[in-house]
């Protein structure tokens, strides 16, 4: 079980609405984060973790989602970004950059979301990548990307050619010429998580910052750790909506009961099926499970938000009343347009049930 220390979580407990509306809360989040060790969870110990199996990190996002969707979702970031250089075949890249991500002394903003669509079929490639005499430039943008610090970031990209073939997969320091992160998009939800648009112009890069040769192999490969994280989003964002409603309850009966411990069997059944097949490794040859796993664990925190909304009545419009419900209610909906969103889940999953064309008999 993953622990948060009691002086971390009585920060949360102050903070939780200011990351979620202020984006000037999030500037001293990441050292909280890593000051309380948590990025060194499931990483190995020869890589400067704590070592253990890698769905200790999901407990840590959840264990965080109950407390503040926006301290889990900095939290996502920079474990994603570890992971992909614990993936990389680069180890030089990996060896440079992981001391100071682990003790947060740099963020990492994983900026895939425009790869992932792209791969799906859902987008085009935003980044292209011009081969030069040493390296490659970038041009284009990254439109979302969580975590650029303002203090120093590594930025994670794809970019392929004009047609968006071959792309490959780069790591991108802030200070780098032609880069330029663009002010904190205004949010409704989530503010202090520094979420901006990165514009890449003429970004000159040598072959120690690629981080693999090919997206098309990598990002499959590194998705059941990247879906895996944010399936704890949900699941702890479930677990503090019930705990609010039954404490909105007061040990009354209730109408809701039935439903309350329903969800939460859910929860359970979600939970050991995720670290079940995250800890194997089979979420990789069997992504349609991880998939629904993930949509179903976004179903759970929108159900449990309106389970709460029901338990308070009309203090759930009462400011300073609601015990946090207004932030939850934000933080589900922000759940279902997290990349893969609800919407690409569900495509990803009806190609996946289509059945293969076969080519007619002659």
């Amino acid at each position: 079980m993953t622990t948060l220390n009691e002086a971390l979580l009585a920060w949360l407990e102050a903070h939780a609405d200011g990351i979620d509306t202020d984006g000037a809360a999030g500037d001293v989040l990441l050292a909280r984060l890593a000051g309380a060790g948590l990025f060194r969870v499931g990483v190995p110990l020869e890589d400067g973790g704590l070592g253990g199996a890698f769905s200790a990190s999901v407990r840590t996002v959840a264990a965080l989602a109950e407390r503040s969707l926006g301290a889990a979702f900095v939290f996502w970031a920079q474990r994603a970004v570890i992971e992909c250089l614990l993936a990389s075949p680069n180890r030089a890249l990996a060896e440079r950059l992981l001391p100071a991500l682990l003790e947060g002394r740099l963020a990492g903003a994983p900026g895939l979301s425009n790869a992932m669509k792209f791969l799906g079929g859902l987008d085009r490639l935003r980044v292209t990548c011009t081969a030069g005499a040493d390296g490659v430039r970038l041009d284009g943008a990254v439109p979302w990307a969580t975590n650029l610090h303002p203090q120093g970031f590594i930025a994670l990209a794809a970019a392929g050619d004009e047609q968006g073939d071959n792309p490959s997969v780069f790591a991108i320091p802030h200070g780098a010429s032609g880069v330029r992160r663009e002010p904190d998009l205004d949010l409704l939800a989530l503010c202090g998580t520094h979420t901006a648009a990165l514009r890449l112009e003429g970004v000159a890069l040598d072959a120690s910052w690629q981080l693999h040769p090919q997206a098309r192999v990598f990002l499959p490969a590194i998705r059941p750790a990247f879906v895996g994280l944010q399936c704890g989003l949900g699941l702890g964002l479930g677990r503090a909506s019930i705990a609010a409603a039954r404490r909105a309850l007061d040990g009354r009966p209730s109408i809701l009961d039935g439903e309350l411990a329903a969800l939460e069997a859910d929860i359970e059944a979600c939970w050991q099926a995720l670290t079940a097949g995250l800890d194997a490794g089979r979420w990789r040859e069997r992504p349609r499970e991880l998939l629904s796993t993930r949509l179903r664990i976004v179903g759970i925190g929108a159900a449990a938000v309106a389970l709460e909304l029901q338990a308070l009545g009309g203090r759930a419009l009462l400011r300073g009343q609601d015990g946090g419900h207004a932030r939850r209610a934000r933080e589900a909906a922000f759940l279902a347009v997290v990349t893969p969103t609800v919407a690409q889940l569900k495509h990803d999953l009806a190609q996946q049930a289509a059945p293969a064309t076969r080519p007619a008999n002659r």
